[in-house]
């Protein structure tokens, strides 16, 4: 065959797998949005709810529970029934439930219910898609893949704040509850229209393998599995609390009420940006340099962010969006490099069931950390509630615990690869 006409093959083929992948991650960044709903307007809710910080910090860690516990069903069922009907599943019943939390969510309550079933309900949704794109991307891609499918997320998350920052000036939080809402809806109808006619290769396990063997037996991916696990401390309880945590620095330069929430949450909306060029660009930079050392590198740099940025507040507004910036840019930038490295380093029959652990202890610490984080926020503000937090550093400080963890296990990782690179 002419050569041109193989590359010209080439070209057509590459342009396809890019236009699946935009389905993909498309479909995940409207699911996304749900993600933002409660935390853009928990400033609103703990005055018109009468919440304190650690009530506060519930609903989010039990958004984090049931995540992590559905995670864990999916995760191994995935590898039983196989990924892409689970993903459907799971994408259809969360446009379902999210409605239903934007109509029926109306006190603590009744919040706290329903955006844990909306976080049951999704969990089919994150490893699932992670199995497929691994299925279709060889492993010098899969950085770049998964890195696109995570800051798909990101761009979720930064539109919702966007739509809360518009809506809560306007209506309230039931309005933005509504709109962002509506999210899973549109994610669901793509991720239908995207893998209609997509065929992901079934997975057998031999007589031979065991889980206690191909994962708890398994040093690298156990090693991964413990830095995740910092890691989801580190990111889920700043990703809960930042939103508030601008509104207060804006209360504190003047601004009011409802003004201080639509600002913040357009200033987190573009942490989250930032979040996703993250993503993609350290996703990419991980099939270059290594897993270990960009998750080690950027661990680092987020740790030093989490025992300053609670102490910022007061400061200079641009002083704190840069610190901001460069915090939502190392916490979020590892999160593709986890995944890649550990579908590497797992055999194919395990990797559902090695996400499953990781999800259940990788999220179980992140649905404690946004509560642990509301009860140092009260501790440390006896006469606060709500925007008129002063004192945030200890809280934050907290999270940065899980980002030295991160960077200890992660050494740890990258010492024993070059050791076997040398070995071999």
């Amino acid at each position: 065959m002419d050569r041109h006409l193989l590359h010209n093959l080439g070209i057509k083929k590459l342009f396809a797998f890019d236009w699946w992948l935009a389905g993909i991650c498309f479909a995940r960044a409207f699911t996304g949005f749900v993600f933002m709903t409660y935390a853009a307007a928990l400033p609103i809710l703990q005055k018109e709810w009468g919440m304190s910080a650690t009530a506060g910090g519930s609903i989010s860690s039990g958004f984090s529970i049931g995540y992590a516990v559905s995670l864990v069903v999916f995760s191994i069922l995935a590898d039983i029934v196989g990924p892409k009907r689970l993903y459907l599943v799971s994408m259809s019943a969360g446009a379902v439930l999210s409605l239903a939390f934007a109509i029926f969510a109306r006190d603590y309550f009744s919040a706290l219910i329903l955006y844990t079933l909306v976080a049951v309900s999704l969990g089919g949704t994150y490893t699932t898609g992670v199995m497929i794109l691994a299925d279709h991307y060889p492993v010098q891609r899969r950085g770049m893949a998964i890195g696109f499918f995570i800051a798909s997320t990101s761009l979720g998350y930064a539109l919702s704040l966007v739509l809360s920052g518009i809506a809560l000036p306007v209506g309230g939080y039931k309005l933005s509850f509504l709109l962002t809402c509506l999210g899973p809806l549109v994610g669901s109808i793509l991720a239908w229209i995207t893998l209609m006619t997509t065929q992901v290769s079934a997975t057998r396990r031999e007589k031979q393998q065991r889980f206690a063997k191909e994962v708890l037996g398994n040093r690298p991916a156990m090693l991964l599995i413990g830095s995740y696990t910092f890691h989801s401390w580190e990111l889920l309880g700043m990703r809960a609390w930042t939103p508030a945590f601008l509104a207060s620095c804006l209360v504190f330069g003047g601004a009011k009420g409802l003004q201080a929430a639509g600002l913040g949450s357009y200033i987190n909306a573009l942490f989250h940006v930032t979040g996703l060029l993250a993503s993609f660009s350290m996703g990419m930079l991980s099939d270059r340099l290594g897993r270990a050392r960009v998750i080690l590198m950027l661990s680092g740099l987020s740790a030093v962010c989490s025992f300053i940025f609670g102490w910022t507040i007061g400061w200079p507004l641009i002083l704190v969006i840069g610190i901001g910036m460069i915090y939502a840019f190392s916490s979020l930038g590892d999160s593709p490099v986890f995944s890649a490295a550990l579908t590497e380093v797992v055999e194919t029959s395990y990797i559902g069931a090695a996400f499953g652990l990781r999800s259940l202890l990788g999220f179980g610490a992140g649905a404690l950390a946004p509560l642990a984080f509301g009860v140092i926020l009260d501790w440390t503000n006896p006469t606060g509630s709500g925007m008129q937090f002063n004192g945030w550093g200890w809280a934050y400080s907290i999270l940065g615990l899980g980002g030295l963890g991160a960077v200890m296990t992660a050494h740890i990782l990258g010492t024993i690869q070059t050791k076997s690179k040398y070995a071999a």
